[in-house]
């Protein structure tokens, strides 16, 4: 809001703008706001609540299912199966994705077509991969790691190439071993790269997670969210979801820390 913007508005719009960001967390406003008006909505009636159930509702089917295991047992399965996931198509992707950023040669050798194949979806992956992996965990780690496996080469591709010349040379002129060149040059300078191609790893694996656990699964909180809408609990799909997209943001806002972390120890290295 401008400041001749702000002058028009009434006085307690004004006081409450000025300390609004000390009051509440600007992060928090949307969601309150998307509640309430879910709120009023279903209270209004506008929207049957077999297709939107009201978020009292959702908020007591959300306690009904911690409470009975629900949601602790099958989110620690899927966790488990995020984290494997993830740790395999992340270290290949890096690992991939270090030698095509580091060895041009291999870069152009590989990347017509690697990159043809990471272009078709994941979905179109699990019917192809039910053949030699049947529906059992195996297929759920594969399909993760794909997921997980094509940002984090690219980012690593793409960071490592951005790599300032002049580091590179300020290495040469030192005479710093290749090992050294990379752990206090390449590294440190790639880092933010890097990290953005382990974030979007981690939510592509987060995402096909649920959605290999909708597809074939008998447990996980993907499937508890497709059998609470064959049953017609809409309450509890949008309890599933609500847990499903917090979780994801608390793993995200894990990566964020961890850069930053690393950031600090090579800075200070």
């Amino acid at each position: 809001m401008s400041g001749a913007t702000l002058s028009l508005a009434p006085a307690f719009a004004r006081r409450w703008w000025r300390a609004g960001p000390r009051i509440l967390p600007l992060a928090l406003v949307v969601p309150i706001l998307a509640i309430t008006v879910w709120h009023f909505v279903s209270a209004a009636g506008l929207v049957p609540p077999l297709v939107l159930p009201a978020p009292a509702e959702v908020a007591q089917a959300l306690r009904e299912m911690i409470a009975d295991g629900t949601i602790g047992g099958n989110l620690a399965i899927s966790l488990r199966r995020g984290a494997a996931g993830f740790l395999l198509g992340g270290a290949c992707g890096f690992s991939l994705g270090a030698v095509m950023g580091l060895f041009p040669v291999a870069a152009r050798a590989l990347r017509p077509t690697l990159f043809a194949v990471l272009h078709v979806p994941i979905l179109a992956w699990i019917p192809l991969l039910m053949i030699p992996f049947g529906i059992g965990e195996t297929l759920k780690y594969v399909v993760i790691g794909i997921a997980a496996f094509t940002p984090t080469l690219v980012h690593t591709v793409k960071s490592l190439n951005q790599v300032p010349s002049t580091l590179i040379e300020v290495g040469r002129i030192y005479r710093l071993s290749w090992h050294q060149r990379l752990r206090h040059i390449l590294l440190p300078a790639a880092l933010p790269g890097l990290f953005t191609g382990f974030r979007l790893g981690m939510t592509q694996a987060w995402q096909s997670l649920v959605v290999v656990e909708l597809v074939a699964s008998t447990s996980g909180i993907g499937y508890v969210c497709v059998m609470a809408r064959q049953v017609f609990r809409l309450d509890q799909m949008f309890a599933v979801m609500v847990v499903i997209g917090v979780v994801g943001y608390t793993l995200d806002r894990a990566l964020r820390a961890t850069e930053a972390r690393l950031a600090r120890q090579w800075g200070a290295a």
